[in-house]
């Protein structure tokens, strides 16, 4: 909740960790610094600032820095003096440059999503607890090599830059596992190529009766709705840039998916929205389906958050981990990285059957190129992670899927096996 500034000034936020402020600030309030012993979580987000003061390390607990819908041209240098700060959050600036000083030495999550950012210093190769960096939306041309020695990183998004190829270091990574590389010169032309050859309706939005929100996400809304008088869902894409990256690059993995148990088909795009907005139309899916988990939070960085009293059966944990395997399996073969795949995009039913959803971060790639090994492999490592979280919640020992986890989590993207594999070992795997 954002409180005001005139709260801050009055002094009742004494003893505040968290500090909320989006009031139209062109300037850094002092009174901030009356919380320097307690304040953690800063957030600025949405104001009208360009700066921040030389003396922020005065705020001595800061560990979390929001800025996002400002005036910044520049990351500040500051935050890299400030001694215990891990997230750094400055989306949808007009930010052009990160100096090397701005990377404070405990970085773990970095959003620099929708600037224009044409370069990054090789210094973020230094940011040994780095797990997250989302870079979206920017001007970027390549990568540094030095990222390679990032080896805790988990989450990258690079999608809608100007890279003209994926680099080859992306191997030496670990332990990445979740990857969004889509709207960039390299995978355009497929984009394209498959939005043309989709063939889909064009439903136009005064055909449509919207209801009740159902969800959303990182890039758009899902409300139920109707289509001639017949019950459908339809996501309308926010903006034009999401933090995965474009609305387009999403309906192009969408549309090239196939038809699937373990996903959702689509009926067709949303054309003539009010607002020019894209959006594609859906079936309603079963309310008896609910997420499988929610997403990471702050503290948790790239993990998922599973209710404390939720467990699963052996039965349910072969179920989910077969239907996801089987779904990623096909849209590996279509050449779609889903780029996602967590536990939180992931419809379960009571009777065992799911649904992989939001393709927010998927990207197009040709099945038959170098790099396709390595992208398959970084996504294997994504569903390990799952599967871990599922044996985690299973009273059941399961031995046979814990070899199976753990041979997801080789070191080696190109080590680890396929999902055609991965699809085989488990249906083999039998029920006690």
């Amino acid at each position: 909740m954002s409180t005001t500034l005139e709260q801050l000034r009055a002094g009742q936020l004494a003893g505040a960790q968290r500090l909320s402020l989006s009031c139209g600030l062109t300037s850094f309030p002092p009174e901030i610094f009356d919380l320097a012993d307690t304040l953690e979580i800063l957030d600025l987000t949405g104001n009208a600032l360009s700066s921040l003061p030389d003396d922020l390390p005065r705020l001595r607990k800061l560990r979390i820095v929001f800025c996002s819908n400002n005036l910044f041209t520049t990351l500040p240098a500051v935050l890299g003096a400030c001694p215990e700060l891990s997230m750094i959050g400055f989306k949808a600036n007009q930010i052009r440059e990160v100096p090397a000083a701005s990377l404070p030495p405990k970085l773990r999550w970095l959003t620099l999503t929708d600037n224009a950012i044409d370069v990054l210093p090789d210094e973020i190769g230094d940011c040994v607890y780095l797990q997250k960096l989302m870079l979206a939306g920017n001007r970027l041309t390549s990568l540094p090599a030095s990222l390679a020695r990032c080896t805790r990183l988990e989450l990258l998004r690079i999608s809608a830059n100007r890279l003209p190829a994926l680099p080859d270091w992306l191997q030496e990574l670990p332990r990445l596992s979740w990857l969004a590389c889509a709207g960039n010169p390299f995978n355009e032309t497929r984009e394209t190529a498959a939005l043309d050859a989709a063939g889909l309706a064009h439903i136009a939005w005064e055909r449509l009766r919207i209801g009740r929100q159902l969800g959303e996400g990182a890039s758009g809304v899902i409300s139920q709705a109707t289509l001639d008088g017949k019950p459908v869902a339809v996501k309308v894409f926010k903006g034009a840039m999401t933090s995965d990256g474009l609305p387009r690059s999403e309906m192009a993995a969408c549309v090239s998916a196939g038809a699937h148990a373990g996903m959702i088909p689509i009926l067709g795009t949303v054309s003539a929205h009010p607002q020019g907005s894209p959006g594609l139309v859906m079936p309603l899916i079963d309310p008896a389906f609910v997420n499988l988990a929610g997403p990471p939070s702050l503290a948790s960085c790239t993990r998922d958050m599973y209710d404390s009293a939720v467990r699963f059966s052996e039965r349910q944990v072969l179920a989910i981990a077969h239907g996801i395997a089987s779904a990623t399996q096909q849209l590996h073969a279509h050449g779609i990285l889903h780029g996602d795949l967590y536990a939180h995009n992931i419809l379960r039913h009571p009777d065992g059957r799911c649904l992989l959803g939001d393709f927010g971060g998927a990207s197009l790639f040709a099945p038959d190129a170098a790099i396709a090994a390595v992208l398959q492999g970084i996504e294997v490592r994504a569903f390990g992670v799952l599967l871990e979280e599922l044996l985690d919640r299973c009273d059941t020992p399961l031995p046979a899927l814990q070899a199976l986890a753990s041979a997801c989590l080789q070191e080696q993207p190109l080590q680890r096996p396929r999902f055609a594999q991965l699809e085989q070992a488990l249906a083999a795997v039998p029920l006690a």
